[in-house]
């Protein structure tokens, strides 16, 4: 039977008629018509024909910057290189002497009480200049303001307006992001009606918080970013963008919080631990589990006891064992007599996978197998019986699991392995193939903690804090390629001692556009070096030839691999004790931490030599020192989230990550812890957001169209 939970849940399809007049077409303003709309829709990256721009989309378009005219009263104490208002007077016209010379600028001498200005005009049209700029007249002009040999100019000003309009032209001018064939002007224009649509919406934030805070309503705020009086309101910092944030992360915790809070409700399968796998299991490990492991092992085997769908979030850094916490769990999983599958992103982590655990899990009597798409005809068929009538218990595969010709006897549980390179299709696909399955999802990228909150508030999260035991730190250095023959030298002498390297590159093939060594150029040059011991592998490799690589490094055939990123998940060959990342100024500081997780595998000390080409920049001086400074993931993915904001931290769009307009991750985590505990607590006393507070929250969600989400989430 439907719980009242989720048929109060439902009412969350139908939108309050009090939100009409923020999502009416911005079509229904003055002035845009269907080619300005299609410049809007150009600018707001609208694709598809059927999403109409609506109002609150559009108010929900930040200015990037001000134009700041507030601070000059005269020509003389205009500063160089600032916009200033100017009320001037009209002295003459200089046209050009020569019209056939279109080079040639027209030019206007006009003055104040405090001096001279001349007004310059490139390609002008002499009579509309004159009607413009009438020679007696005080005219109000704005503009960028130059000086030269004591003299002040200004080219092209961005307004000419009479005495009479000057009032329309504000001191402090918002700057938005452009599109070709659309002007500041019809974007602020187009914003000033659209403010004056907002309705009066009941206030749905705590009074106490408003208090403290200082906040102004939500039409204030936007007002006040749209239309600003001094440059600092569009600034992360003050009160309206703080509100705006706020609201911003309220929505998305009180979506993140409505689907946790449908999902305790779910009821799922009960797959206690018997200890028939598991006790074997244990006894065949030949290593010990890292207090994390256990911790992690345990939260998840509780989860999977519990009557409740279980939806759980694993982190874990680069080599710190999520593949055994997983393979724990499928044994848990298989003593209930049901399926497991984890699905990967890649065939090459679907490999490993397969190959780190395989052998343990037959030694205990799993029966697994690999799908991939490299499996054809009878092979592939006889794969998919086994699958069907329960002779499987792990399945470890890619997208081919979701192909509508694989069908599980029972799939219980779901593994989903670097959930960032799945769409949430994708996920849902997998979620469908059983019956209520229990949910794990892994990352290798460590996850700044504002991030989990925001991306992963659904989820229960477990983290392994802690490398297998044994593991040795990997020293890591900084070259700069200017002492290259020095590093070859270095490199012959650790070839002759029977080492193992990765050279990376981050492009296959050169080009005239970047100035930058690639894979094969590299591979070129080192094979001239040190012959047949240098391989090569990159992503436009047949997989023949990849495995053929891969197979020869592995067996020592191949010493020095020279690979492009394509290496940098999911690749385990664990007497591999050396990696020198070429260019690497290019690299993200995630993706760096990545590349050199795959050495440093075994008990042996390892390297990692950063190789970068100078001159270097402040920004990514700074990245290449604190992957110098620690091994620590977890402070990695901060300094990363610090340097270049939240962007696409994790190297691609995650489909269903949350895409914030005012929130400022640095500026703003404050508001975030305070929003969590918000959202929590509101659905403690009003789960179905029936109350005044709860209503006016309803329509919270709407606007910063986390209903979507909401209806997203709870399917799967």
């Amino acid at each position: 039977m439907e719980s009242s939970f989720c048929k109060n849940f439902n009412k969350y399809s139908i939108r309050p008629s009090s939100l009409d007049p923020m999502f009416a077409s911005i079509r229904s303003l003055p002035g845009i018509g269907q080619k300005v709309y299609r410049l809007f829709a150009k600018l707001l990256n609208v694709k598809r024909a059927e999403s109409e721009i609506c109002l609150v989309d559009f108010l929900h378009f930040l200015p990037h910057s001000v134009i700041n005219r507030s601070n000059c009263s005269g020509i003389a104490y205009a500063a160089k290189g600032k916009n200033v208002i100017l009320k001037l007077i009209i002295d003459r016209h200089h046209p050009p002497s020569c019209f056939g010379k279109r080079n040639m600028p027209y030019r206007v001498l006009a003055h104040d009480n405090t001096g001279n200005i001349m007004l310059v005009f490139f390609h002008a049209q002499h009579k509309w200049l004159l009607n413009q700029l009438p020679v007696g007249e005080k005219i109000v002009i704005s503009g960028r303001v130059e000086w030269f040999n004591n003299h002040a100019f200004m080219v092209h000003p961005d307004h000419i307006i009479s005495l009479a309009d000057s009032k329309f032209l504000t001191p402090v001018e918002p700057v938005y992001p452009l599109t070709a064939g659309l002007s500041s002007k019809t974007v602020s224009k187009a914003m000033i009606q659209a403010l004056n649509r907002i309705p009066s919406f009941k206030e749905w934030q705590d009074e106490a918080l408003l208090r403290r805070e200082q906040f102004p309503t939500y039409r204030e705020a936007l007002t006040a970013i749209h239309m600003p009086d001094t440059p600092l309101v569009i600034s992360a910092t003050s009160p309206a963008r703080r509100r705006l944030a706020y609201d911003e992360l309220l929505a998305n915790q009180l979506a993140l919080a409505l689907v946790r809070c449908k999902r305790k409700h779910l009821l799922g399968r009960r797959m206690p631990l018997l200890g028939t796998y598991l006790e074997t299991l244990y006894k065949a490990l030949p290593f010990r589990l890292t207090q994390s492991q256990e911790q992690a092992f345990a939260e998840i085997s509780q989860d999977l006891a519990a009557p409740q769908r279980m939806l759980r979030l694993l982190q874990g850094d680069v080599g710190s064992g999520k593949t055994i916490v997983a393979l724990l769990a499928m044994a848990q999983v298989a003593e209930s007599g049901v399926q497991s599958a984890l699905m990967a992103p890649t065939e090459v982590l679907a490999q490993q996978h397969y190959a780190n655990i395989a052998f343990l899990a037959e030694k205990v009597g799993l029966k697994i197998t690999l799908l991939t798409g490299r499996e054809k005809g009878r092979e592939r068929a006889s794969m998919l019986k086994k699958l069907s009538s329960n002779n499987i218990h792990i399945v470890i595969g890619t997208h081919a699991l979701i192909q509508e010709e694989v069908d599980f006897h029972d799939l219980a549980f779901v593994i989903i392995d670097e959930q960032h390179r799945f769409g949430v299709h994708q996920r849902l696909q997998l979620m469908a193939k059983g019956d209520m399955p229990n949910m794990l999802v892994m990352t290798a990228t460590p996850i700044p903690r504002t991030l989990t909150l925001t991306a992963f508030g659904d989820m229960d999260i477990s983290k392994l804090l802690q490398k297998p035991i044994g593991r040795k730190p990997i020293k890591t250095a900084i070259i700069s390629t200017n002492r290259m023959a020095e590093l070859l030298q270095r490199m012959k002498d650790a070839l002759e001692r029977g080492e193992k390297f990765y050279w990376i590159c981050p492009v296959i093939e050169e080009s005239k556009n970047i100035n930058l060594i690639s894979t094969i150029g590299r591979f070129e040059i080192l094979a001239q070096k040190f012959g047949n011991l240098v391989g090569l592998v990159h992503g436009k490799m047949s997989i023949k030839q990849k495995d053929a690589a891969m197979t020869n490094f592995k067996l020592g055939k191949i010493r020095l691999l020279v690979a492009t990123t394509i290496v940098e998940v999911g690749v385990d060959i664990p007497d591999a004790s050396i990696i020198i990342i070429e260019h690497a100024e290019r690299f993200g500081l995630a993706q760096l931490h990545q590349l050199r997780g795959r050495v440093g595998r075994n008990d042996r000390y390892s390297s990692c030599t950063l190789l970068y080409k100078e001159p270097l920049s402040s920004v990514a001086r700074a990245r290449l020192n604190i992957m110098r400074n620690t091994e620590d993931g977890f402070r990695i993915a901060e300094e990363d989230l610090h340097l270049r904001g939240e962007g696409d931290l994790f190297g691609t769009k995650q489909s269903g990550m949350p895409g914030f307009r005012f929130v400022d991750m640095e500026a703003h985590k404050d508001l975030l812890e305070i929003a969590q505990k918000d959202a929590r607590s509101v659905l403690e006393r009003d789960n179905n957001l029936e109350s005044p507070r709860g209503k006016a929250l309803r329509v919270l969600l709407y606007l910063f169209r986390r209903d979507n989400a909401i209806r997203l989430l709870r399917s799967g």
